[in-house]
């Protein structure tokens, strides 16, 4: 009997540790990738999905489908791939919504750390603040003096309650101790339009947005939303350098999936990511659009999903921002 289980023993090691390896080596894809955008077509999230899909299709020699699923702030397309199967065939194409959401939502349908396996982030860009022609300031000191001079008249819009152009405002407002109103406004377009009517006076939005209008004379840059400087418009300050230190809300860009992947697919999916990133290719469309390039590991990404979602924890509570 001990003979026999000797002989046995390392025959069934040997298969086990066979199974293990086959299962570590499964294909990947085998099946189109299902890749959710929580954004209408057009949008910074929407481009950057589709840019990054498409590398991602070339390395996997598989189709990856983007699909577009706007609504709630990012809720309903985050729900789609919180609730999916945990084999990497489906991904999220996600931002800073997807940290704030947790404190301007009162009753999320899943868990934004729990229920998503954190992939790669892909890149980050200040938002802009732009005024209207109309508005005699040139600096945000100007803006924060005339909108003291005339307390509850000027107003800034944005893309909704809850979204990052709204905390962004408040945040100033808050920091700067103003009275102005907030419009909402379905989506940034709109908004800008009324910016440059003359409706309200300023807003803030993504540089491959409002750039082209600042070009053309339509609006006036005042500053970056960043910590430091972006190289896109390095003749920009920040809004801490206009006398506000602290303000910091730099929208980033990143790959999440449904909670559950096993490590080592999440290792070898932030892997195929950071790899599509580091094309000339890529790089090259992502300038054009503004954005910095930006990847790191999936357990640095998962820290700074947590880490986020504790700051916007204490800029919301301030002040006072509800989405629902």
């Amino acid at each position: 009997m001990t003979r026999s289980f000797a002989v046995l023993f390392p025959t069934l090691i040997g298969l086990l540790g066979a199974a293990g390896i086959a299962a570590a080596a499964e294909p990947f894809p085998t099946r189109p990738v299902r890749f959710i955008v929580p954004f209408a077509p057009g949008a910074a999230n929407d481009l950057i999905a589709r840019a990054v899909g498409s590398k991602l299709a070339e390395l996997w020699n598989q189709t990856v489908v983007v699909d577009n699923r706007p609504g709630a702030n990012t809720v309903i397309g985050s729900e789609i791939v919180a609730r999916a199967p945990a084999d990497g065939h489906t991904l999220l194409q996600t931002g800073l919504a997807h940290v704030v959401n947790p404190s301007v939502i009162r009753k999320l349908p899943y868990d934004s750390v729990r229920d998503f396996s954190a992939l790669s982030l892909t890149g980050e860009s200040p938002f802009v603040l732009v005024v209207g022609p109309q508005v005699p300031a040139r600096s945000v000191r100007e803006l924060v003096a005339l909108a003291r001079s005339k307390p509850g008249t000027l107003a800034y819009g944005s893309t909704g309650a809850g979204g990052t152009s709204h905390l962004m405002g408040e945040l100033l407002k808050s920091m700067a101790g103003i009275d102005v109103i907030h419009v909402p406004y379905k989506g940034l377009a709109p908004a800008l339009t009324d910016v440059i009517g003359g409706q309200i006076q300023y807003s803030f939005g993504s540089w491959s947005t409002v750039g082209p209008f600042v070009k053309a004379g339509k609006l006036r840059a005042l500053a970056v939303t960043s910590a430091r400087r972006s190289p896109t418009t390095p003749e920009l300050p920040t809004i801490a350098e206009e006398g506000y230190k602290g303000y910091e809300a730099t929208p980033w860009w990143g790959i999440v999936g449904p909670g559950g992947i096993s490590p080592s697919l999440v290792k070898r999916l932030n892997s195929d990511i950071r790899r599509a990133m580091a094309t000339p290719e890529m790089k090259e469309r992502f300038a054009a659009q503004g954005i910095e390039i930006v990847t790191n590991t999936p357990e640095e990404f998962s820290a700074l999903i947590r880490s986020e979602i504790a700051r916007w924890a204490g800029i919301v509570k301030t002040a006072g921002i509800r989405a629902d």
